[in-house]
């Protein structure tokens, strides 16, 4: 089995990335992925780990753009080896421009009356903060019941706490993880495509020509339906497929880690279909 979406402490996890290691381990999984957002921090740190334990470890990244003026998640698999400086450099400037947004929230939930301080946020946040550690911080000041309910009154897109973050456009992001020797695949698709939507394919077909190689058609928001639908749509257009739990931890998970059952061929197919990429054979459809 293998697991191709997970998120270690270095981003909005759970688990130091060593621990999440050891866990695929323990789950018998043959590969894992950790896919941190705006960082590659967690596959540096647990690579060592991975080499002794016997798991093919994965060096992922999950960068957030904008698609049709909303929100959209892409992931980046480096499949071969890790992404070198320039991506790197990249990651800083998404880094620092969290920090940035972090900055705006602050001010905008002590605008709403909140006693809260960056600095507390950041407490939790370890080594990256983000809206779920803001969303722990109001529960344990008693302004939300849960992480829920946090996000629904002050952090969702529709509450009022929430400000929007500076996003890379999405021909960057697909530019960056292409030219460091990655492959992009749409995390989550059915977080914005509804169910039935007959215009699926057309969204698919329009993230290809700006450059997409790969759907995320597991995953443990999908239904059956859902991940059977991305796969034919994938597989129509000539593009890859991943999957993975999007595991953050046995407290903020809707699945744990490798519960999909994903097999081994899912790997082995996107590795093949890496080497087409590369090689030019791998052109999507765009017709």
């Amino acid at each position: 089995m293998v697991d191709l979406h997970a998120h270690s402490d270095r981003s909005d996890g759970e688990l130091p990335p060593e621990e999440l290691v050891e866990l695929a381990h323990r789950r018998g999984l043959a590969a894992l992925a950790i896919t941190d957002h705006d960082s590659v921090e967690g596959y540096d740190a647990a690579a060592p780990h991975a080499r002794r334990l016997g798991l093919e470890f994965i060096c992922g990244v999950e960068l957030n753009s904008k698609f049709r003026g909303r929100s959209i998640h892409i992931l980046g698999y480096f499949l071969d080896r890790p992404p070198g400086d320039e991506f790197r450099s990249h990651l800083s400037c998404l880094q620092k421009a969290r920090r940035e947004r972090n900055q705006r929230l602050t001010k905008r939930l002590q605008e709403l009356g909140l006693s809260v301080r960056l600095e507390e946020a950041e407490a939790l946040g370890r080594s990256q903060t983000g809206r779920p550690h803001f969303a722990h911080l109001l529960v344990r000041k008693g302004y939300a019941s849960g992480m829920r309910d946090a996000f629904d009154r002050y952090l969702d897109e529709r509450a009022p706490g929430y400000v929007e973050r500076r996003d890379p456009s999405l021909e960057n992001v697909l530019r960056w993880i292409r030219e460091a020797g990655g492959l992009s695949s749409w995390a989550h698709p059915a977080r914005f495509i509804r169910e039935g939507d007959p215009t699926a394919e057309k969204m698919v077909r329009e993230l290809a020509a700006t450059g997409l190689n790969a759907i995320e058609a597991f995953h443990s928001d999908h239904s059956p339906e859902d991940a059977e639908r991305f796969r034919r749509i994938a597989e129509s257009l000539r593009l890859g497929t991943t999957g993975g739990s999007d595991f953050h931890g046995p407290n903020r998970s809707r699945a744990a880690l490798g519960s999909l059952n994903l097999p081994d061929s899912l790997l082995g197919n996107l590795r093949a279909y890496s080497r087409q990429v590369f090689s030019g054979d791998a052109e999507p459809k765009r017709g």
